[in-house]
């Protein structure tokens, strides 16, 4: 057995972050490494040494497997941690480290060959009988192979690419017309992701649950697991929410599936931490089939940290083993020492909209408040002068909460999500809160197409700004103006002062489509306030309502028709952020609507970009007669494609995006004029 005296963790964000925790509490020298965009990230600040490797784009810094080696060299670092993501299921990373003397933190890159190609995974465990679903997976095989395969198994089918994982360039085809489209885009984006385009096809399970099982193995022969976790609940094939225990299988079921676990990490010759995760139909609960093989730490690793127990102690340090075994220690535990405590829920906090299909948003962040409290635990690489951009995956944080039953850890999570602030940028917490007290996940009635189906439920709320937060930002402005101190000149007040009756004092601000009219009049400590649409249409209040507020560091209370509400806040370039209970709206002042972007398409025949991202595809020329839905440009951002369609029939009269050009949010594309005035 060794000893690390230093790990280099090769990734970056809250992944990072959680890394160096552990390090830390080992007594172990932590090196962190960064691209140009992470020079201030806090993974670099948290680390005990920090190299930069490279420029923002992850090819040339967290995916150059030569940069990191030399950092770890350069650092005297023994070992090298890949998190997940990046190199974390690189065989050829995993074979350098061993050429160059350092320990890879992870499973010996055979393991990774034989479960990183999916078609190689499933021959695999079939010989070691467990269960796979059926599908075709011959290696090599071309698009008609393909097209045949989805007949012959009938749909609906999945269009899967052999390499990679996250669901990044998985298709769900439901019939014949679509087939062709989504086999070539599941090769762009595969190929984008993966650099291999690799593709194979399955049966799509009905009402399919994700259910995916914790494995730890040694370099001794021992291999155990630490039971399931649940990940039905996604969008795009991307989990968001997980928990541990799953609500859906009973004690036979979970040792069934638990040993399957073990079999299949034993038939590759598995060490470290890895999951197995199966596919399980809610219909037929006690029937499931083997998917893949992550041979890494997984996100969502917390739940099981936090419900395993051993010898009557809850709580496993997962990353603590990974770096134990890789020091060549044998497991302290057998299968009979491990049992189940309580319940763990964990919610990924991303930097994306909900309402605009879940598009990754970004902006410089202003503020964040955590929560904490019994039971609740954050793993966040986020911090206030933090630049989110394109370059990297949206994650920004997990919020996890542990209850001794289901209802209460959902509960707690959900309290904790509600005290959760990012400022500076759009995120899906409120989202979250929402599909957490939905009915069906209340009962634990999951299947991973519920988001899909419910969406607009799920955001309908979100989506409308309350007249109380346009009166908290103009409340906000005013106590910003009033002056403060021991001597305050009586002149220097903004309290519409004047001989008779006190003028008012607007503000206008533009939210939801339209422009808002707010009208004080006195000081925030007591005013009288009128709220309205800036177009001059009937008061939505009566003008002698009444509404106070106050400001403690970075909390706005506001009190108003008999209620009382406390904001965090910050106000930076016009716009005023304000959070409460999981939700951020962002209120810009007097900004013309004709300054605010579409999603894609707007009805005067502009075509924006729904995102910051690359123009991977324009198939549009100036002079071109387009018709309403067709396919104009695909973006491309985090590994993720987005379509923009035409949103009107008509000619292009404009074209400013080329393929291969970085575009902005709502930065325009092209300009299409209507036929009718062609």
């Amino acid at each position: 057995m060794q000893h690390f005296d230093a790990v280099l963790v090769a990734n970056r964000g809250e992944i990072a972050v959680r890394v160096i925790r552990t390090l830390r509490e080992l007594g172990i020298r932590s090196v962190a490494v960064f691209s140009d965009a992470d020079r201030d990230a806090r993974h670099v600040r948290e680390a005990d040494t920090s190299v930069h490797i490279g420029p923002s784009a992850a090819a040339e810094s967290y995916l150059n497997s030569k940069r990191i080696l030399d950092a770890a060299r350069s650092t005297g670092a023994q070992a090298i941690h890949p998190g997940y993501g990046f190199l974390a299921e690189n065989a050829a990373f995993a074979e350098e480290c061993a050429q160059a003397g350092i320990e890879f933190i992870g499973p010996p890159a055979t393991a990774i060959e034989s479960m990183g190609d999916k078609i190689r995974a499933k021959q695999t465990v079939s010989a070691a009988d467990v269960p796979v679903v059926p599908g075709r997976s011959d290696p090599d095989m071309t698009d008609a192979d393909l097209h045949q395969a989805a007949l012959d198994i009938g749909f609906p089918v999945l269009i899967k690419p052999s390499a990679g994982g996250g669901g990044k360039g998985m298709r769900l085809v439901h019939d014949e017309s679509a087939l062709d489209d989504q086999i070539a885009s599941a090769r762009r984006e595969a190929r984008s992701a993966f650099g291999d385009d690799t593709l194979f096809v399955e049966r799509f399970v009905s009402r399919p649950r994700h259910i995916e099982v914790q494995v730890l193995a040694d370099a001794h022969g021992n291999v155990v697991h630490l039971g399931e976790r649940e990940c039905s609940l996604q969008r795009r094939h991307q989990k968001i929410i997980e928990e541990a225990p799953s609500p859906l299988l009973d004690a036979e079921t979970r040792a069934r599936i638990g040993t399957a676990a073990v079999n299949a990490a034993r038939s590759v010759g598995y060490v470290g931490a890895g999951t197995v995760e199966f596919i399980v139909s809610a219909d037929r609960p006690d029937e499931f089939f083997f998917m893949e093989m992550n041979t890494r730490l997984q996100v969502e690793h917390p739940v099981t940290e936090l419900v395993a127990t051993v010898g009557g102690r809850r709580g496993i340090d997962l990353v603590e083993q990974q770096v134990r075994v890789a020091a060549g220690e044998p497991l302290p535990w057998t299968q009979q020492d491990i049992s189940l405590e309580g319940h763990a829920v964990e919610a990924r906090v991303y930097a994306e909209d909900p309402s605009r299909n879940f598009l990754p948003t970004g902006g410089d962040v202003l503020a964040v408040h955590e929560p904490s409290g019994p039971g609740v635990r954050v793993d966040s690489g986020v911090r206030p002068g933090a630049r989110v951009g394109s370059d990297y995956d949206p994650m920004l944080a997990k919020v996890i909460a542990w209850g001794p039953n289901r209802a209460d850890a959902l509960r707690r999570l959900d309290k904790a999500l509600g005290d959760t602030a990012v400022l500076g940028l759009q995120t899906n917490v409120a989202f979250l809160r929402a599909l957490l007290q939905h009915d069906q996940v209340q009962a634990g009635s999951l299947d991973t197409g519920l988001v899909e189906r419910e969406l607009d439920a799920l955001i309908a709320e979100s989506a409308i700004t309350p007249d109380e937060i346009y009166l908290a930002a103009a409340l906000e402005r005013l106590l910003a103006a009033e002056p403060t101190g021991a001597n305050v000149d009586p002149w220097d007040v903004p309290d519409g002062w004047r001989l008779g009756e006190p003028a008012w004092s607007t503000w206008r601000f533009a939210a939801d489509g339209g422009e808002v009219e707010v009208r004080i009049r006195g000081r925030a400590a007591d005013a009288q306030v009128s709220i309205e649409p800036a177009d001059g249409e009937s008061a939505k209040e009566v003008a002698t309502d009444r509404a106070s507020a106050e400001v403690h560091g970075d909390v706005l209370t506001v009190a108003h028709q008999g209620r009382t509400r406390r904001y965090r806040f910050a106000h930076v370039d016009g716009t005023t952020w304000l959070a409460a209970d999981g939700r951020t709206w962002a209120l810009a002042e007097h900004q013309l609507l004709a300054d605010r972007g579409g999603a894609g398409g707007r009805s005067d025949g502009t075509v924006t970009s729904p995102m910051p991202g690359t123009v991977l595809v324009a198939d549009v020329t100036a002079g071109q007669q387009v018709s309403s839905g067709q396919r104009l440009f695909v973006v491309e951002a985090m590994k993720m494609e987005h379509t923009v369609t035409a949103p009107i029939d008509g000619t292009v009269s404009e074209v400013h995006a080329r393929k291969g050009q970085s575009v902005g949010l709502d930065q325009p594309l092209a300009v299409l004029t209507p036929s009718n005035q062609s």
